[in-house]
């Protein structure tokens, strides 16, 4: 499978390499073991024959590849369904696993329920591998299928409190996670990270010569984003004079409907719908601004918005509050805007003062965007800390070698 025979196994419930934020976030993190020297394989919950599929992208002298587990959907989804589907994937997965000539050095798990997660951890203790959790994000209730009582929720709530505290290390994407979990087991803070030197920024937004404001929305808002409050700010801003449109990217028109609750789209707002994700890029840095609005809260807190890393990375500076660890990134007047909460009178503040930016302010904050992306969210960034952080996981008991590699995050 590998030259020297070692290799992490990274199992997640989704399509890999391309699509959603959770599959980038999962790139970033094996490009980065890839560049450290690690040949990392995905296991995903993609239907078909169990085929090691080598990907591309990642430079170093590692690699990563992928295989898939999944069960093809039934006719009529269900609970039970899903649970049998999940617990079939699984038991091909692990028996995969069992079958190869060496044993992962580590296994990474991104996500999953609390049954894939005990099974993960039975699994892994059986076999003395070591078990990292990819932590990305703790659900508001509300947010879930059922609520605060429902199912769903007592499983997030059980895989939280109970089995990734119990995991042999945690990757946590914020400083919230981190906090939580590093009174537990070993933890290493990893935000989202992308190929960001790889980018071409050629053809960024020219502010010379107009006087217009250009923003964009790009990524699916699920109960996340705010994106009704955005599109109301952008249209009090407009009907007071601001020359400002809105670009939304994901969202159908009906969804964007749906999202002002059936009244119809202001003319300011044009929703493109779902757009193939390597054209995003361009109609990212096509904006002045991107545009992120998120409520205060633990799930806020706890995340950290992918579109955010995107959007630096591109060269375009970024309007938003911050919950999260924006702040560490982000300075108002520098690589964005800060709006002071989530509300609509917030946000249209900030747009009557990012509308009267100069060309000369809007290209010099272009520059901070993308120089701290550079910085801060290039997978190569974190190649070596990650590379230390599995190598003292490997070791049963190695704790002292871990504060270094902790400082310095």
């Amino acid at each position: 499978m590998t030259t020297d025979g070692s290799w992490v196994a990274y199992v997640v419930p989704f399509s890999f390499p391309w699509g959603s934020a959770a599959a980038r976030r999962v790139f970033g993190i094996s490009a980065s073991l890839a560049a450290s020297g690690h040949h990392v394989v995905v296991l995903t919950s993609q239907a078909g024959k169990p085929v090691l599929t080598p990907v591309a992208g990642p430079e170093g002298p590692g690699s990563v590849s992928t295989v898939g587990f999944g069960q093809a959907a039934p006719a009529q989804p269900g609970m039970l369904r899903r649970a049998g589907r999940s617990l079939v994937s699984d038991h091909a997965l692990l028996r995969w696993l069992a079958a190869q000539p060496v044993l992962p050095s580590h296994v990474l798990l991104y996500g999953g329920g609390a049954d894939r997660t005990a099974r993960m951890r039975r699994w892994c203790r059986e076999h003395r591998v070591p078990l990292i959790a990819d932590v990305v994000e703790w659900y508001d209730p509300w947010h879930l299928p059922g609520g605060p009582f429902g199912p769903s929720c007592l499983s997030n709530e059980l895989v939280m409190r109970y089995h990734r505290p119990r995991c042999d290390g945690v990757i946590a994407i914020s400083s919230y996670l981190e906090d939580y979990y590093r009174r537990r087991t070993p933890v290493l803070r990893v935000p989202p990270t992308l190929d960001v030197a790889g980018l071409d920024v050629v053809d960024r937004c020219d502010a010379a010569g107009r006087s217009d404001l250009r923003l964009v929305y790009f990524g699916s808002p699920g109960r996340k984003d705010l994106v009704g409050a955005v599109i109301e700010a952008v249209d009090r801003a407009h009907r007071a004079g601001v020359d400002v449109t809105l670009t939304v990217c994901g969202p159908s028109t009906d969804e964007v409907r749906s999202l002002l609750g059936g009244r119809a789209v202001p003319p300011s707002v044009w929703p493109r719908g779902s757009i193939p994700q390597q054209d995003v890029p361009g109609i990212i840095r096509q904006a002045d601004f991107s545009v992120i609005l998120r409520r205060d809260a633990r799930y806020a807190h706890a995340g950290f918005p992918t579109k955010f890393c995107e959007s630096l990375a591109n060269g375009t500076p970024v309007i938003t509050n911050l919950t999260s660890d924006l702040g560490r990134y982000l300075a108002d007047g520098r690589e964005g805007l800060v709006c002071r909460d989530e509300s609509v009178h917030s946000l249209r503040r900030v747009l009557v003062t990012a509308a009267q930016l100069g060309a000369d302010r809007r290209a010099a904050m272009r520059k901070a965007a993308r120089r701290q992306a550079l910085a801060s969210f290039d997978y190569r960034h974190f190649a070596e800390p990650l590379a230390e952080f599995l190598d003292e996981v490997r070791r049963p008991g190695a704790t002292e070698g871990l504060k270094r590699v902790l400082d310095r995050r």
